[in-house]
């Protein structure tokens, strides 16, 4: 079910009867030459939609721009703050919990909202609203392991793979040789980080080589992903609020 396409006395029946909220959150950032600004928010949104129907949740209207500014160098990137991101997240899910429904599950698609979400998680979970951070990526790491062995990380053969089976249309298959050759994310010297921003070490934006994406991986990936989190759910829908909650003080 998808929230902004029900009226409000569906809406009611459909918040009374769910368990479980998903909010997708992406970004709008480069991703290299050959993929969309808008990869992590179609592939946070995919998940997040599939997992709804598979257990039927509700699916909330999603964040779709990110904390993003190591990518700001880069024609089209769009980005917020860490403090804005938390408060957005957190601001939906207190909107949610007045109507009742005090679980939801941040799906995350971006490795620098994790920061932010976790934060707002932690916020909400001091006033009894359970909040929690899927990041698919992590829920699947063995299955990444096994299927990608060579080095990738942004715009690389994961998020390549990913968007082929998404959708194919949006890869630019004509632009793969326009990649970047690099594979490490950040510059580092003696083993201290000293270039953040992307632009510093990869010119065309992406790490990794995009030229292993494969539609078949990919979509073996969503389906590892789109299982975890509804494995995630039904153990969420399982427990007590009191089980949820934070500790009390020891005495």
């Amino acid at each position: 079910m998808e929230l902004e396409r029900l009226n409000w006395p569906d809406a009611r029946d459909a918040i009374c009867a769910t368990p479980v909220a998903l909010l997708p959150i992406g970004a709008v950032e480069q991703h290299g030459p050959h993929l969309p600004l808008g990869t992590d928010w179609f592939i946070a949104r995919h998940i997040a939609r599939d997992a709804a129907a598979r257990s039927a949740l509700l699916l909330l209207p999603g964040i779709s721009v990110g904390v993003s500014y190591e990518h700001r160098q880069f024609w089209g990137t769009l980005t917020v703050s860490r403090d804005q991101l938390r408060d957005h997240a957190t601001a939906i899910a207190r909107s949610l919990a007045a109507h009742g429904l005090r679980r939801i599950v941040f799906v995350n698609g971006h490795g620098s909202n994790c920061g932010p979400l976790e934060e707002a998680a932690q916020q909400l979970r001091r006033d009894r609203i359970h909040a929690f951070v899927f990041n698919w990526w992590q829920s699947i790491a063995a299955t990444l392991a096994e299927l990608f062995p060579e080095p990738t990380a942004h715009a690389g053969s994961i998020e390549t793979s990913l968007m082929l089976a998404i959708d194919p249309a949006l890869v630019s298959r004509e632009r793969l040789s326009d990649a970047s050759g690099a594979t490490e994310w950040g510059t580092y010297v003696e083993g201290v980080q000293v270039g953040f921003d992307t632009v510093e070490f990869s010119a065309a934006g992406n790490v990794g080589d995009p030229g292993c994406g494969d539609a078949d991986k990919g979509r073996e990936i969503l389906s590892a992903a789109i299982g975890s989190l509804a494995r995630f759910c039904s153990w969420l829908v399982s427990r007590e609020d009191d089980d949820l909650a934070a500790r009390p003080h020891l005495p």
